[in-house]
């Protein structure tokens, strides 16, 4: 073809790049910016002990920072404890020289899956890991669009969650977590100082999710009160980071206690014992018997007769 505005060429036409010129030159990018990315790992090596410092120092600087670096879940009848997927992002980020996603990868039609990906640069060491969550009601309905797009993000911080831990050594995130611990349970070293930790966190769990103290102590495994130590005060601030993080509902975490045959037990004889109390409450305000109603004055109990006048009279004035 000759080009008129320019007498003397001749402009060919080239043809459009096929899919896999296409995914090759994109795969020709992408490799050489990981070629790039492990060149500068290599270059600047991660300091271990560096890393341990600074995610302890972010992972503790607040109170609600601490809180969120751990989880519980009630599995098996009882809870499980752990580091959370916000412990994760801070031990990804001063670790270093790592690339790590997490994506949802399938919707079906009864769950979501999610994959999550770990790449240690400096070591050449890749990990992956799968979750999946089912996106049905309790009546067995698909969720809403939102809602499974709600499921789709909590099972990408899961997945990124298994990935990182699965990646970075554990001896790193356990001394980082056990300093999130140490630091959610505040100084508990004489019994006043605990005695008023373990009244707080009751008391929060009574006004916001309605449990009851009993509740609560078997929550945490336990038969009396005084049973309820720091270990225990540490579950159940896992249990409310996870509540908050939309991880478990109260109804699941509650579910093993209040189904069991002794709750259920314990509900029929309150309720037995509320009809009982209520019955006798009516009894005691109903109306007396005319038999057990107190004559009146100008009665005399004995005969019958009446007085009149000051006069006791038959109570049959022919008789």
């Amino acid at each position: 073809m000759f080009d008129n505005d320019n007498p003397g060429y001749e402009v060919s036409r080239l043809q459009d790049p096929t899919t896999a010129q296409l995914v090759e030159v994109v795969d020709r990018s992408e490799r050489a910016n990981i070629d790039m990315q492990v060149a500068t790992a290599h270059q600047y090596p991660r300091n271990l002990s560096r890393c341990i410092d600074n995610s302890i120092v972010l992972a503790t600087m607040d109170m609600e920072t601490a809180q969120s670096c751990g989880y519980a879940l009630p599995r098996g009848g009882k809870p499980i404890t752990g580091p959370s997927v916000h412990l994760a992002k801070i031990i990804a980020q001063q670790y270093g020289n790592l690339r790590a996603e997490a994506r949802v990868v399938n919707v079906t039609a009864t769950q979501v899956v999610s994959r999550g990906t770990a790449w240690d640069l400096e070591n050449n060491y890749a990990v992956a890991f799968e979750v999946r969550r089912s996106i049905l009601n309790s009546k067995g309905g698909r969720f809403s669009e939102d809602m499974i797009t709600v499921t789709g993000n909590a099972a990408n911080a899961i997945a990124f969650r298994n990935a990182i831990f699965t990646l970075v050594p554990k001896g790193i995130t356990d001394k980082v977590y056990k300093a999130a611990q140490r630091a959610i349970t505040g100084d508990l070293s004489d019994e006043e100082k605990l005695i008023k930790r373990r009244a707080s966190a009751i008391k929060y769990f009574n006004d916001m999710y309605g449990v009851t103290e009993d509740e609560v102590i078997k929550l945490c495994g336990k038969h009396t009160i005084n049973q309820i130590q720091a270990n225990e005060i540490a579950l159940l601030l896992g249990i409310t980071q996870s509540l908050k993080d939309g991880d478990t509902t109260i109804e699941e975490v509650m579910a093993p206690i209040r189904n069991s045959k002794e709750a259920k037990s314990n509900k029929l004889n309150d309720i037995a014992s509320k009809a009982v109390k209520g019955a006798t409450k009516q009894a005691e305000s109903a109306p007396e018997s005319q038999s057990a109603k107190t004559a009146p004055e100008n009665v005399d109990m004995e005969t019958g007769e009446v007085k009149e006048d000051g006069i006791f009279s038959a109570p049959n004035p022919e008789i």
